[in-house]
């Protein structure tokens, strides 16, 4: 059921149609449904389009998290949304993009890979990112379903996994502000940081959201995550050999900052 994305009140309809010319993008054609228990329209996002939801998303506005959690992109068969499917996919391959460039770049012994048919790196890089993402998501998934117990102080139960992968992936959309870099030329390290930061702070913000269990476990969810994922890349590209010695741990740990976290 769709909810206030201002008290969380549970609201049967979040919209009336009162003409065929609906058009929710110009506020025409429909009716918002005020909140029982607020006052408050349930949810204003439903007239608003997406370079709006967008830039609130970057804002971390909590209502925004609640209208794409809970009311868009919520279903009740445990089932991923096409649009989410799409946006996983588009960062996966935005994600093999920079983590390429960002080898070729850093790495004295890039050239050990670089002298490999150009469709088995590709192959070695999209494996890398999409195992390192799933590093990512799956402890979180698993902490979460963990039944009810002492560890309840610090790990939040919150058994519907698919819920859990879609919060991380709208979170994730910064990822996407490193395009501007193929335009403009930034010190590459710092703005690598920085969009690291950056995801963080959004996927903490979004578990937090999503289920209301406070920063704090929501952060120990975050970095447990992290930390996984930071192993299997830097695992990964030692087998390769470009994760031996200390180049082979700044290489592991600068990588996972393009992929979205810290190590």
């Amino acid at each position: 059921m769709p909810i206030c994305i201002h008290c969380r009140h549970p609201i049967p309809v979040l919209y009336t149609t009162y003409s065929k010319a609906d058009d929710r993008a110009l506020g025409k054609g429909v009716r918002l449904t005020q909140c029982p228990s607020c006052k408050n329209f349930a949810d204003k996002y439903v007239e608003h389009d997406f370079i709006v939801l967008f830039i609130d998303l970057v804002l971390i506005k909590a209502e925004v998290y609640r209208h794409l959690l809970f009311n868009r992109l919520g279903t009740s068969d445990e089932k991923f949304d096409r649009s989410i499917l799409r946006l996983g996919v588009l960062l996966l391959l935005f994600d093999v993009y920079l983590t390429w460039a960002r080898i070729e770049k850093i790495s004295q012994n890039a050239s050990l890979l670089a002298s490999q048919p150009l469709m088995l790196q590709y192959l070695f890089f999209l494996a890398l990112v999409t195992l390192s993402t799933l590093a990512f998501h799956i402890p979180i998934r698993l902490l979460c379903s963990l039944p009810p117990s002492p560890l309840r102080v610090v790990l939040p139960h919150y058994p519907h996994p698919t819920p859990l992968s879609t919060a991380l992936l709208v979170s994730s959309c910064t990822k996407l502000f490193p395009i501007l870099l193929i335009i403009w030329e930034y010190d590459l390290r710092s703005s690598a940081t920085a969009v690291s930061w950056a995801v963080i702070v959004n996927n903490i913000a979004a578990l937090e959201i999503l289920m209301d269990c406070g920063y704090v476990r929501a952060g120990v969810l975050v970095g447990v995550g992290a930390a996984v994922r930071g192993v299997v890349s830097w695992g990964m590209l030692k087998a390769v050999g470009l994760g031996t010695g200390w180049e082979g741990f700044n290489l592991g740990r600068e990588v996972d900052e393009w992929i979205g976290g810290w190590v």
